[in-house]
């Protein structure tokens, strides 16, 4: 057996190469042995070095998980105790689909760069549809043929990639989880945060003009839709779906036309959550204009009629919007109606939450000031009020606002110079 070199009494033959170790102090403060082996000496010799290194640096384990199980006691012990339900719910949507398919099995402190990168690769070009079994879900016999097997399960795959937005939704969750890693002394580097993923394109949104505007909501008012009110407070406050929907009597003072922003509907793996909303950004007391506060009084004659008519059937929510029986509304079904509603009124179909941006579209016509509509928006930042900040005809939009004014017979425009 050749002779030691200095320093190297703990590294000796072993099997069929050379075995050593090092006394380190584990996360949880008890010292014992960290081994590392080698076919070679110097292989050894490097490894053993390493491992000085870093029980130099701080605390050592020595016994790893895989990232499958560490990923699961993230989200049981960090996510869900410590964020929102419903960003809980998406991180681990993308635990389960897209992670652990492909990186659990490995252990939690072998992972690599390029394990990181490779399975980005990966889920970028593979038919999710495959990988995830989505047809194969779906029964062989169905009335609708959408929803019975049809693509992948039968040999016809559908090359369902997903979005770029997607992509970088997977690859930010396992670089939080990893970074928690990194900060309980798990592991001594997040190898996921030197992994760079190009920003997707941002779709644009194109709002309704004013115009659009006018026509939907005087449709919906001449159509006496249920949903009424909720369109102008989306439209003329910018509330957002779950805000609108989230809306208490409690909150709403119709004698001093104001209303405060605090509580929202959301759908949260298969149940209905009616909680506050996420940021003291988005919380305020917000002045009804005229249209806004006559749909509300509107809204409450309404309420009240649907509640005598329920009887013993009512279920007392507190709620500004409900179904026949006082429960929330689904945000689902809201959307449903209000998709049917833009044809209806014949204008475009959009998202409910491109609204917001027809909001800041009527704001700058008003000549509301970036800074209070950054309020009434509630933006956390000035720069997100900008972009959504477009440019409009003052002029014209102020003559599209006064007619609607006057054909649903609530409220005033102000006047340029008032």
């Amino acid at each position: 057996m050749p002779k030691r070199a200095n320093n190297e009494g703990s590294i000796f033959p072993y099997r069929n190469g050379y075995a050593a170790y090092v006394w380190v102090t584990t996360p949880d403060g008890t010292k014992t042995r960290k081994w590392a082996y080698g076919k070679t000496r110097e292989e050894t010799h490097e490894k053993w070095l390493k491992l000085h290194e870093q029980a130099r640096k701080g605390p050592v384990v020595t016994k790893s998980e895989t990232v499958a199980a560490y990923l699961e006691r993230w989200l049981r012990e960090v996510v869900e105790p410590n964020l929102a339900p419903k960003t809980a719910a998406l991180y681990e949507m993308f635990v389960r689909l897209y992670i652990t398919p492909e990186l659990g099995k490995k252990r939690l402190d072998k992972l690599t760069v390029r394990d990181v990168q490779g399975w980005l690769n990966k889920i970028r070009t593979a038919c999710q549809c495959c990988m995830q079994g989505k047809d194969a879900k779906r029964p062989e016999k169905h009335s609708d043929p959408k929803k019975r097997r049809h693509c992948c399960a039968v040999g016809k795959c559908c090359k369902q990639q997903p979005s770029g937005g997607t992509i970088r939704n997977a690859h930010m969750t396992l670089r939080s989880a990893l970074e928690n890693a990194v900060r309980e002394e798990i592991i001594s580097r997040n190898v996921a945060a030197n992994v760079k993923i190009p920003l997707p394109r941002r779709k644009k949104i194109k709002p309704w003009t004013v115009e659009e505007a006018r026509r939907f909501l005087e449709s919906a008012h001449d159509r006496r839709d249920p949903m009424y009110a909720a369109y102008v407070l989306v439209l003329v406050l910018g509330l957002r779906l779950g805000e609108a929907l989230g809306l208490r009597w409690a909150d709403v003072d119709l004698d001093a036309e104001e209303m405060a922003i605090g509580w929202q509907i959301q759908r949260v793996r298969n149940r209905l959550l009616h909680r506050q909303t996420k940021t003291h950004d988005s919380d305020a007391t917000l002045p009804l204009p005229s249209i806004a506060a006559a749909a509300l009084r509107d809204r409450h004659t309404a309420h009240e009629a649907t509640r005598e008519k329920a009887g013993d059937g009512w279920q007392d929510t507190g709620l500004v919007f409900t179904t026949a029986s006082g429960k929330p509304i689904e945000p689902s079904n809201f959307v449903r109606s209000f998709k049917a509603a833009c044809h209806k009124a014949g204008v475009r179909e959009i998202n409910v939450h491109a609204t917001r941006k027809t909001c800041a579209s009527l704001l700058v016509a008003l000549d509301v000031h970036p800074r209070v509509a950054m309020q009434i928006l509630r933006h956390s930042q000035i720069s997100v009020t900008m972009n959504v900040y477009s440019e409009v005809s003052t002029e014209e939009t102020r003559k599209a606002l006064r007619r609607l004014g006057e054909r649903l017979g609530r409220g005033r425009i102000p006047e340029p110079d008032e």
